[in-house]
């Protein structure tokens, strides 16, 4: 239930975003040359704008988790403080303010709650609260805001001994790779998934005999979980940086990742099956793109995905690139049909 949890409202946080990213269209195959099937017109396209496609590996990453990475789900709940039990009450109206796609809103309250942080030295409270902060500036298309409050977040927990492999820090790096994706500095966000996949690989190779009384099974799941989001994130940016075949490698393992531990059935699971098509597809690759949408579509069916409609669409522009214009265009018919 957490993980399908963090999904919706990762869906919740892409949506803001999407408002304010020009309507990037994160699932939808890009146009291919010759398309004259149906919804070739007005079909947004992959590469619509540098700033959209910028945006759309951090878009990827938020989707798989909800809460901030600094720490746990409530700072410091065990204590009875007046004071921090305030905190916590306008952390959660924060979240919900973003949930109901209300920045100005959540960004006072966010103010309020790193004043009432910093008065009684609640460090749990300051990191959780500046993460929340980076988070809501991305939303906000504020990317240079949101990197200077991630750095800050990532300074006071590493400067509270946490080391550099901890999932934590971790998820942060994951958000400024990002951040420099969307910023076109390549050298940067390369390197910073790069450091964030290698860091995980070597990490999960190292506890992966750990016994569950020193590592439980849900902490090493949890790990693994965060390796596929970092997967994910780079194979968006690279699919979007034409660099296609590596893409391919990268949503391969991540979907690997996300099967193994969520299910088949589960909506991310399904997503990343339509992306790796997606990438398939673009590389000319068309029967096994056909393959993997045809099974997101028929999963996404079973369990009324959200995204069903976008879905349909990539198989629908599957099976134009294949020659199949009939059956191209029954698949576009229902997508409109489920849209009215």
């Amino acid at each position: 239930m957490f993980r399908l949890l963090r999904w919706r409202l990762g869906r919740t946080l892409l949506r803001a975003a999407g408002r304010r990213c020009g309507g990037c269209a994160a699932r939808l195959l890009p146009e291919r040359a010759g398309d004259t099937g149906p919804g070739a017109e007005g079909r947004p396209s992959r590469g619509t704008s540098a700033r959209g496609q910028g945006l759309l590996p951090l878009l990827a990453a938020l989707a798989w988790f909800s809460r901030p990475a600094a720490a746990a789900e409530h700072p410091g709940e065990d204590t009875a403080d007046e004071s921090e039990a305030e905190i916590i009450q306008l952390l959660k109206r924060a979240k919900l303010s973003i949930m109901r796609d209300e920045p100005e809103a959540a960004e006072l309250i966010l103010h309020d709650a790193l004043r009432l942080a910093y008065q009684s030295d609640n460090k749990k409270a300051i990191s959780y609260t500046y993460d929340l902060m980076a988070n809501l500036a991305f939303i906000r298309g504020q990317l240079e805001n949101a990197e200077q409050l991630f750095k800050a977040t990532m300074s006071y927990l590493l400067g509270g001994g946490m080391k550099q492999e901890d999932n934590a820090i971790i998820e942060i790096s994951l958000k400024l790779a990002s951040i420099y994706a969307a910023q076109n500095k390549q050298e940067f966000a390369l390197a910073g998934y790069e450091f964030c996949i290698s860091t995980l690989e070597e990490k999960i190779e190292r506890e992966k005999e750990l016994a569950e009384d020193i590592m439980s099974v849900e902490e090493k799941a949890n790990t693994y979980l965060l390796l596929g989001m970092c997967l994910d994130s780079c194979a968006r940016y690279l699919l979007f940086s034409k660099q296609l075949s590596q893409a391919q490698r990268m949503y391969e393992k991540a979907l690997q990742i996300c099967q193994e531990i969520q299910g088949e059935r589960h909506p991310q699971t399904i997503v990343l099956m339509s992306d790796l098509a997606t990438t398939l597809d673009a590389q000319g690759h068309f029967d096994d793109a056909y393959i993997y949408m045809q099974r997101a579509s028929d999963l996404a069916r079973e369990i009324n995905h959200p995204e069903l409609h976008m879905v349909l669409s990539n198989l629908a522009a599957i099976l134009i690139h294949r020659g199949c214009c009939s059956d191209g265009k029954d698949k576009y018919t229902q997508k409109q049909d489920m849209r009215i």
